[in-house]
């Protein structure tokens, strides 16, 4: 590993290396996420994808977790279906401690990627950097008219619950909105693939810091106001992309059921 990685990551992938090299069932280790994209630093998970011989597969998916323990002292490990991964075991160690995601697959799985990863360790690397070269590599990227689809509703979503005086849950919801539509469209409008808001503040895709008057606090007013920020700053992204089928703005109902300016929720 180069030395742009902390020493207690890089002695992490390095036994990973070890480990997985010496069980022939075990075709090659790949990085990705910030590994390969950049920004790695003490705070950042390791991703790892564990290539796995076809026939074996079923067997090593069924033991992943004692893999895991072979790798450290694990605290503790579930598996990524709340992502729509069942493949992935999300990790923590300790000493050091260190969140690891292991995604376990097969060679045929990297025909399709939306990163190129990294090759730590492959114990046929022409093989692997073949499979990698002709693999198609695409961000899943939303589209205007998925945003469109979801934003109105959502919306409702929050502005029914600050009515009830559910405002956890309104402002739960309005945390949701910000990752899967605001952060997205923020990172569409600076040129960067969408990836919520990771890391907004460093590609300053915010930069009049309109995103941060949608984090609302635990009052009425505080998350009317947020309500309010959250539909007035996805109307003015929609207007880089606008969506085929688009209304002319937000919808009248909405702002008749919830103005700005009422006296309460």
């Amino acid at each position: 590993m180069t030395s742009t990685v902390p020493s207690q990551h890089a002695d992490f992938i390095q036994k990973a290396c070890t480990f997985f090299s010496t069980d022939p069932r075990f075709e090659a280790l790949l990085a990705g996420g910030s590994l390969v994209h950049g920004g790695f630093d003490e705070h950042s998970d390791i991703d790892l994808v564990v290539i796995v011989g076809e026939p074996h597969y079923r067997e090593i998916l069924g033991q992943r977790r004692q893999f895991a323990q072979s790798l450290g002292q694990l605290v503790a490990a579930f598996s990524g279906e709340h992502v729509g991964e069942p493949r992935l075991l999300i990790c923590l160690f300790d000493d050091p401690l260190l969140h690891v995601d292991l995604k376990f697959v097969t060679m045929e799985d990297l025909d399709a990627r939306i990163e190129i990863p990294r090759v730590l360790w492959a114990r046929d690397e022409s093989a692997v950097f073949e499979r990698l070269e002709l693999a198609k590599i695409e961000w899943p990227n939303n589209t205007p008219d998925w945003f469109e689809e979801r934003a109105w509703i959502w919306m409702h979503y929050a502005i029914t619950k600050a009515m009830r005086g559910e405002l956890y849950e309104a402002i739960g919801m309005l945390g949701f909105f910000r990752e899967q539509v605001l952060g997205p469209m923020l990172c569409r409008r600076a040129g960067l693939d969408q990836r919520g808001v990771r890391r907004l503040e460093t590609h300053a895709a915010d930069a009049d810091s309109r995103l941060a008057l949608t984090v609302a606090g635990h009052s009425s007013a505080a998350v009317r106001q947020a309500i309010h920020a959250s539909m007035a700053l996805y109307l003015d992204l929609r207007q880089d992309q606008p969506p085929d089928a688009a209304a002319a703005g937000m919808p009248a109902a909405l702002e008749t059921l919830y103005p700005k300016h009422a006296a309460n929720c």
